[in-house]
């Protein structure tokens, strides 16, 4: 065999296309029953491809600046006209973010799954890689252990979260047993656990609109959502990394409102009503309210409800996390993506050590950065 592929996420597909089209024999090998098992998952409420957004500040999102160049080959209107090409339209929402006319991420995988087989490209489901041999590269089979032994390999295995879809870090330790330098992995955009009292499971499940997060020096106007658990949603997930390292949260309830205007709504309210009257009278949702009234008692009313802290338990847990930080160093690859320490070896995707927000960028890395490895495999 030619060219072997591990994973059949995004990344992966990207990279089996490229050495498809420059002439290689390609065998993608999947340990899941079906392919793109994750990319399915995030496309259950809408399949946010990319972001449309002049391609320096799209890059801006990423905390890896060695990703530019890839980004730039294959950024928003590139995976815009991608997806056109496989008979998908495409629209841009009011926030930038682009997605499939039809909204979901089947009929996208089914023609790139069609267009891959009429390809050539050999996708073998069920086979999970089990490590490194003198002989190649082992895999359990549903006929049984199987070693290959191919010219060049593409790594695109994910990174540490939701195992259950594929993306389990097994590869780890063999990876490290060769010499790559492997960053921890860490949760991102994931949740955030409060220790709620009793008073508040009505509200699980309702989401805070119109609020800012307040993290240090930063402000975001972005919608969240109460759980059992804690707190979670785009605008959670938007600070995640920084309350992840340590930063606080705060809420500005009323941004739209100033102190001074606030305060003067405030003495115009009769000092013998009780709080969750005035809270009322001031125009706050009863989710809001709620939180005041949860985390906002023994304040001034005008701290509570423009700056109130959120006592947060720690990040959810790394399996819960829509993505990770960490992975292959920057330092333990070559400007193409291979491997150094594993000449003619290559790997992409949530692998590799980068961390972006969700709103299409993390979609779009994956298939940038696997478009990258596979047109440098495709080289050697």
């Amino acid at each position: 065999m030619d060219a072997l592929v591990i994973g059949a996420g995004p990344a992966g597909l990207m990279a089996a296309e490229e050495l498809a089209a420059a002439g290689r024999h390609v065998v993608i090998c999947e340990a899941k029953p079906t392919a793109g098992r994750k990319f399915l998952m995030a496309g259950k409420s809408g399949l946010n491809v990319t972001k449309d957004e002049p391609a320096d500040i799209f890059a801006r999102a990423y905390d890896a600046g060695w990703l530019a160049p890839m980004l730039a080959e294959f950024g928003p209107a590139q995976v815009q006209d991608w997806c056109r090409a496989l008979g998908q339209e495409v629209f841009t929402g009011t926030s930038g973010r682009v997605f499939p006319t039809v909204m979901k991420a089947s009929p996208l995988l089914r023609a790139w799954l069609a267009r891959l087989g009429a390809a050539g490209v050999d996708l073998r489901l069920r086979w999970r890689w089990t490590g490194l041999a003198e002989g190649g590269w082992r895999f359990d089979t549903p006929d049984g252990p199987v070693t290959l032994s191919p010219r060049m390999v593409v790594l695109a295995l994910g990174g540490a979260s939701w195992a259950r879809l594929g993306s389990d870090a097994a590869w780890v330790p063999w990876l490290r047993g060769r010499g790559v330098e492997i960053a921890p992995f860490k949760p991102a955009n994931m949740g955030f656990g409060v220790a709620w009292s009793a008073h508040m499971p009505r509200h699980f499940g309702q989401p805070v609109k119109g609020a800012a997060l307040i993290v240090g020096d930063r402000r975001v106007r972005a919608e969240f959502v109460l759980s059992e658990r804690g707190v979670e949603g785009g605008g959670i997930y938007a600070v995640s990394r920084d309350l992840r390292d340590g930063a606080s949260l705060r809420l500005d309830l009323m941004p739209d409102v100033t102190a001074p205007d606030l305060a003067a709504r405030l003495a115009r309210l009769k000092p013998a009503e009780t709080l969750s009257n005035r809270l009322r009278k001031l125009g706050l949702s009863p989710v809001a309210s709620a939180l005041v009234m949860e985390f906002g008692r023994g304040l001034p009313t005008s701290e509570a409800i423009k700056a109130l802290p959120i006592p947060l338990t720690g990040p959810r847990p790394l399996d819960e996390a829509i993505s990770v930080a960490g992975g292959i160093t920057r330092a333990a690859l070559t400007e193409d993506l291979e491997l150094r320490a594993l000449p003619g070896v290559f790997a992409c995707g949530e692998m590799l050590d980068w961390e972006a927000p969700t709103g299409g960028y993390l979609l779009t890395a994956c298939w940038a950065t696997g478009r990258w490895a596979g047109r440098a495999a495709a080289r050697g």
